[in-house]
C-alpha cells in the first residue's frame, strides 16, 4: 500500500509541477479546468457507464450508499460538535464542514482503490460516490455552502444535479443493467479505453489543484479536526456500519478505504462559488492529502490483518 501511495505521489507530484512549468502561452489554471473537464464530461461517464452497466445492482449496492450516508452524516455530526467550540465566522464554519464531510472518493479512491483491491473495486468506489456523495454534496451540501457562504445566491439543488454528467451515465446504465440490455464488445472496448485515461488525468488534476501556497500555521488548530474526522473516525464508521450491514469483507475493506480518503478538491469551486473561506479550505485539502499517505498504509495494513 505505502509502494501504491508512492506511485501516486509521483502523478500527483508532477501535476504540481507542470502547474509551475506549463508552457506560459495558457494560464495554469486553463491546464488545470482542461484536464478536469475532460475527465469530468467524457472519460468519467465512459467508465460510469461500463463499470455499473457490467456490475450487479443489488442488496448490495444499497448496503453501499447506506454506508455512505452514514459516513457523511457521521462527519458532519462531530464536525458540527466541533465548531461548537471554535470562534470561526460562518464562511470559515462552512469551508470547514465541506472539508470534513466528503472525502476525495473518485478523484483519490478509485486509482488507490483499483492498485490495491484490484478493478473489481471500481464498482464499489462509483456506487460509493454517485449513489451517496455526490448526490447529498450537490442538494444539502449545496444548501450548506449557500446558509455559510456570503454571496447569498439562490441555490437550484436539481438544477446543480442535472449539470453532473457522471449521474447522467448513471441513469443510463442503471436503465441498461436492469433490463439486461447485452453490452456488445464494440462499445465496451471504446468505454473501456476512455475509461483508461480517467486515473492518471485524475491525480495530475488533482496534483495540479493542490494550493500550497495556503497552508498556514494558524489554521492548523481549526484543521486537526477536520483530519480527524476524515482519516480516522469516517473510517471507523464505516467498519463499523459495514459490520451491521453484513458487508462481505472485500467490499468492507474498499468502503473503508473511501471513506478514509482526503478532503476532496472539487469543494474549492463550491466555496468560491458560494463564498466560504476557499483558503482554509485549500489547506485541509493539502494536509490531509499529505496526511493520508501515512493513514491509507495504515488502514491497509490494518485491514488485511483482520
Amino acid at each position: 500500500m505505502f509502494t501504491t501511495m508512492m506511485q501516486m505521489g509521483l502523478l500527483i507530484a508532477f501535476g504540481s509541477i507542470w502547474q509551475l512549468l506549463a508552457p506560459k502561452h495558457i494560464p495554469a489554471l486553463a491546464h488545470r479546468r482542461a484536464l478536469t473537464d475532460l475527465v469530468f464530461y467524457i472519460l468519467l461517464p465512459a467508465l460510469v457507464l461500463d463499470v455499473i452497466w457490467g456490475s450487479a445492482i443489488d442488496l448490495t449496492s444499497i448496503k453501499i450508499s447506506l454506508v455512505g450516508l452514514t459516513v457523511l452524516a457521521s462527519s458532519a455530526v462531530f464536525m458540527w460538535l466541533v465548531l461548537r467550540f471554535y470562534s470561526s465566522n460562518k464562511p470559515q464554519q462552512g469551508a470547514l464542514m465541506l472539508a470534513a464531510i466528503f472525502p476525495n472518493a473518485t478523484y483519490l479512491g478509485l486509482p488507490v482503490t483499483d492498485q490495491v483491491l484490484g478493478n473489481w473495486s471500481n464498482a464499489v468506489v462509483l456506487q460509493f460516490d454517485l449513489f451517496a456523495c455526490t448526490p447529498v454534496l450537490l442538494t444539502l451540501g449545496i444548501l450548506m455552502a449557500n446558509h455559510f457562504g456570503a454571496d447569498g445566491r439562490k441555490v437550484h439543488p436539481l438544477k446543480e444535479l442535472s449539470r453532473v454528467p457522471p449521474l447522467w451515465a448513471v441513469g443510463v446504465a442503471i436503465v441498461l443493467n436492469v433490463f439486461h440490455v447485452p453490452r456488445p464488445d464494440l462499445i465496451h472496448n471504446t468505454l473501456s479505453i476512455l475509461s483508461g485515461g480517467v486515473v492518471p488525468l485524475m491525480l495530475i488534476a488533482l496534483g495540479m489543484s493542490l494550493r500550497w501556497d495556503t497552508m498556514r500555521l494558524r489554521y492548523l488548530p481549526m484543521l486537526l479536526p477536520v483530519s480527524l474526522i476524515s482519516l480516522v473516525t469516517a473510517p471507523l464508521i464505516a467498519l463499523l456500519m459495514s459490520a451491521v450491514l453484513g458487508v462481505s469483507a472485500p467490499i468492507s475493506t474498499a468502503l473503508v478505504l473511501l471513506a478514509a480518503m482526503p478532503t476532496m478538491i472539487f469543494g474549492i469551486v463550491i466555496c468560491e462559488r458560494y463564498g466560504l473561506d476557499s483558503a482554509v479550505y485549500a489547506a485541509a485539502v493539502f494536509l490531509t492529502t499529505l496526511l493520508s499517505v501515512i493513514t491509507l498504509t495504515v488502514w491497509f495494513y490494518f485491514l488485511s490483518a483482520v
